[in-house]
Formats: C-alpha cells, sequence, structure tokens
C-alpha cells in the first residue's frame, strides 16, 4: 500500500553533505537539524553507543527491479477502489486525461525532491522542510504526513467497516436485512482495531511487519484481476440482488429494467444507464481530482528508497520512479476503466462494495474480500508507525523512548481514526478532504518551494526556466487545492456529497 515502505523511515535522516553522481561533496548552507540522527532512536535502539547509522553512510543493496516494485507498493493503496467512481463522474476521456495529469506531475515534483536531496545530502521528507525553511518548514512538512498518513489508515479501516460484514454474512450465509451485532460495522472496527491493529502497533520496531507490503500489492492485483473478470460476467443492466428470487426473476421480465438508485429501485424504459459516456460534468467531478491525488501520494517514501538503492544516482532513482507510476497509472485506469463498464452510473465510491448489490455470496468476490481486509488491516499498524514518529519529534524531540508516551499515541490515534470512520457517511469524503489537503502539499507545493529554497541562487537564479517551473508548479499545486476544499464544502452543505455511496 501507499506506505508500507515506512519501515525505511527507520534510518537517521542523513548528514549536511552527500556524494554527488561525480562522487564530489555537495555542500549548503542551509539549516542544520540539532535532533539529526535522533529522530528515529526508537525504531533503531543504539545499544553499542557506536554513531548512528546515517543516510549517506549507508551503502544501498536494493536491486533496480525490487525498488520499482518498493516504490509501486508505496503508491498503490486504497485508493485504487475510488477510481471507478471517479470515472463514472468525469467520463473516460476527461478521467484518463485528469489521470495522465497528476502521473505526469507527480514524476515531475519526483524529479524536483531528487534535486534538491542532491544538492543537500538529505534523503529525508521531513528534514528537506528542516534545511528549507528550518523549524517551521520540518514541521509543515510533519503535518502534512501525518494527515496523509491518518487519511490512508481512515480508508483501511472503513474498507474494514464497509466490507468485514459482508465476509461474515456471507459464511453464515445471513440476509442482507439481518440486524444483528455482529454484522453492524461500527462495532466490527473497533473490535479488530483493538484485537489485531493495537497490539502490533504497540511493538516497539517494525520487525517482521514488514512483510505485508508485498502481500497488500498481491492483494491488489487481485482486486484488479477479479474486477476485470467481472465484467465478462455481469450483464448490463444488472439484476440486483433480491431475497425472493421469484421476484428479482419476475423483475428481469419485465419490460423495462431494473436500476438500483441509492436505497430504491426505479424502472427505465432505456439504455442510457449502459452506455460509457466520455465526459461527465456533475456536483461529484469535484472530488475527482482529490482521489487521483491521495492514489499517487508515495513522495515520502520516494527518498528512503532512493538511498536504499544500489549504486544510486538521481538518473537511475528517476527512472525507478518513471516506471513504479507508468506501471500504478496502467493499473488505475484498468480497474477505474473495468469497474465502471461494469456499473456505470451505479458504481459506489467503494467499488468493491458495489458488487453485493448483485450477489453478496459470490465465491471470487469472496476471496477478494478476505485478502483486501486481511491486507489493510496488516498495513495500519504499520502507518502508524512514522504518525507516531512525526508527532513525537513534533512534540517531545529531545524526549527519549518511553512505553507509556508511546502506548498512550497509538491509543489515542486509533481513538481517533475509529471515531472517524464510525461517523464518516462513506469512504468519498476521506478521499477527498485528504486528496485536497495533504496529497497536493506533498505532492505539488512542497517539492516545488524546497527546490526554489535549497538549490542555490548562484547555480539556477530565481528567473531561470527551471525555478519559474517550480513556482507554476507549486502555484498549481496551491489554487487545485484552494478549488477543490472549496468545491468539496460548497457540495457537503447542500448535503449532496453527505448522501452519496452512504450505507
Amino acid at each position: 500500500m501507499e506506505h508500507s515502505q515506512s519501515e525505511m523511515n527507520i534510518l537517521s535522516n542523513g548528514k549536511s553533505h552527500d556524494l554527488g553522481d561525480d562522487g564530489a561533496i555537495n555542500l549548503s548552507p542551509r539549516y542544520e537539524d540539532p535532533d539529526d540522527g535522533l529522530e528515529n532512536e526508537e525504531f533503531l535502539p543504539n545499544a553499542d553507543g557506536k554513531k548512528p547509522i546515517r543516510f549517506t553512510d549507508f551503502e544501498g543493496k536494493t536491486s533496480f527491479g525490487m525498488s520499482v516494485f518498493n516504490l509501486g507498493n508505496a503508491i498503490m493503496g486504497s485508493g485504487i477502489l475510488g477510481l471507478a467512481y471517479a470515472m463514472a463522474n468525469t467520463g473516460i476521456l476527461l478521467f484518463w486525461f485528469l489521470l495522465t495529469a497528476v502521473a505526469a506531475l507527480s514524476s515531475y515534483s519526483i524529479h524536483l525532491l531528487l534535486k534538491s536531496s542532491g544538492v543537500v545530502g538529505i534523503r529525508a521528507y521531513e528534514q528537506l522542510g528542516y534545511r528549507a525553511f528550518g523549524n517551521p518548514g520540518k514541521m509543515a512538512a510533519g503535518i502534512a504526513i501525518t494527515l496523509q498518513n491518518i487519511g490512508a489508515m481512515s480508508s483501511y479501516l472503513y474498507i474494514v467497516k464497509s466490507e468485514l460484514p459482508l465476509v461474515i454474512q456471507a459464511f453464515l450465509k445471513a440476509e442482507p436485512t439481518s440486524d444483528l451485532w455482529y454484522l453492524n460495522g461500527n462495532y466490527l472496527v473497533i473490535m479488530v482495531s483493538a484485537s489485531i491493529i493495537l497490539p502490533l502497533a504497540l511493538m516497539k520496531q517494525l520487525g517482521y511487519l514488514g512483510y505485508t507490503s508485498g502481500f497488500s500489492l498481491s492483494c491488489m492485483v487481485f482486486f484488479l484481476t477479479a474486477v476485470i473478470f467481472k465484467k465478462f460476467q455481469i450483464p448490463c443492466p444488472f439484476e440486483e440482488f433480491s431475497v425472493n428470487s421469484t421476484a428479482s426473476h419476475h423483475g428481469l421480465n419485465d419490460s423495462s429494467h431494473i436500476h438500483e438508485h441509492n436505497n430504491g429501485v426505479v424502472h427505465e424504459d432505456d439504455d442510457s444507464h449502459c452506455t460509457p459516456r466520455m465526459f461527465t460534468i456533475n456536483s461529484q467531478t469535484a472530488y475527482t481530482i482529490p482521489i487521483l491525488a491521495f492514489a499517487f501520494v508515495c513522495h515520502p517514501e520516494v527518498l528512503p528508497i532512493y538511498t536504499e538503492l544500489r549504486n544510486p544516482s538521481k538518473k537511475k532513482m528517476q527512472k525507478v520512479s518513471n516506471i513504479s507510476i507508468f506501471v500504478m497509472y496502467s493499473m488505475y485506469f484498468l480497474a477505474a476503466l473495468f469497474g465502471y463498464l461494469t456499473f456505470y452510473g451505479n458504481v459506489e465510491a467503494e467499488l468493491l462494495h458495489t458488487y453485493s448489490r448483485i450477489d453478496p455470496y459470490d465465491t471470487l468476490i469472496l476471496c477478494v474480500r478476505v485478502a483486501v481486509l486481511t491486507a489493510v488491516t496488516l498495513t495500519v499498524p504499520i502507518v502508524l508507525f512514522p504518525v507516531r514518529r512525526a508527532i513525537q519529534q513534533m512534540l517531545f524531540p529531545t524526549k527519549s523512548f518511553s512505553w507509556l508516551r508511546h502506548t498512550a499515541i497509538a491509543l489515542i490515534l486509533l481513538t481517533l481514526i475509529n471515531m472517524l470512520v464510525i461517523f464518516a457517511p462513506n469512504i468519498l469524503g476521506i478521499f477527498g478532504i485528504i486528496g485536497a489537503t495533504s496529497a497536493p502539499c506533498l505532492i505539488f507545493i512542497f517539492p516545488a518551494v524546497f527546490y526554489i529554497r535549497i538549490v542555490p541562487k548562484e547555480d539556477e537564479p530565481m528567473n531561470s526556466p527551471s525555478k519559474i517551473l517550480a513556482a507554476c508548479f507549486a502555484a498549481l499545486g496551491f489554487s487545485f487545492m484552494v478549488m477543490s476544499l472549496s468545491f468539496i464544502l460548497i457540495d457537503w452543505t447542500t448535503g449532496e456529497g453527505l448522501a452519496v455511496g452512504g450505507h
């Protein structure tokens, strides 16, 4: 998933210099972090009293192919479940254009990060913020990463809330209308958080949890395969699942076909709802770019992966990034396209949940649900680690490790996230808000302003084409953030956004 590379963040954040591609040492009179090297003692205790491992002292051993896999795994996340909904509210061509634009801009922002890190020799996102703007820059980057990871954890737990009741219902052959406590997603998400996620989150070190990154990506590939396969199995208009099979078959024999809208069933007299649209603009279109931005955030993990790369160079890491982004771009487009062509305008904000409207007991979809649920549940503790680290660095930068603080932060975070998941009407709100706030900061704004600030004026003056382009890039990100938030708030004010996708 997007943040399963957090295990790499256990390394210290580097020195004020770095060996460049040509072997020369790059120096820059930027801010020196007094806490540098202490930031992650929680993860790698230095019991032998030796000097902490630095980024620039670390010899990367990861191959090119494995680095592509690691970064692709960092990109891939729960955002893929919302892409079919985004396509339904933009049309195929407009969605393809926006997806291509966000992917290309993500690649360019990684170029800015790599260039900035090459100047000052730092390969950690927060430390670039410190070098550029001192403590305010470090705090801003830390807050953005924290909000992004909280949004990721919230989306994962919302999937648990949405999908786990359907899995239990399928195994027990319970009726969809059953009002049983163990089919209540709110109860289930609390139980999973307390019994599985919290004990794993209380571990002092990540340890063996790192294996879940590969498993998570495998689950999403399985999900994509099932979506493509189901497109050729499910007719349009599809038959809505009904406990009364006689009534269902009778519905198919009617001259007009069944079309479900929210919680009701209406009859349509034409096939317009089974015709793909190339361009669509409606009140939900405003969520498209935030969903896409949320789906492509991987930038805090780029620099640690760069450090792990064997024989690293900016050109080599940029190639790793381009290939990873292209592979995820292809998977995203295929998942959105086949999900949309299966349900058209009936697709929900969380694609996997839409299949229960046809057959809640489908074996293939049940297997996909179990795989995705396992992946997201085991990923939450991994995402929680860097969030807790960032909070400790912002609030307790000079404090040594404490089990009480370690436990309290985990409890508070899980409590807040559970409240957000329980009271959030749908996953669209999580994708929208996080995709319109922290995501544009991490993808667009911060890489550009760090680049402008860190690269010396002697090398590239402010009126140079590269810095002018970076300034335009930052302005584009800020404009996107303001417009997206404005449209989403307007949509929520009218009440339409809160109703979409509600279960």
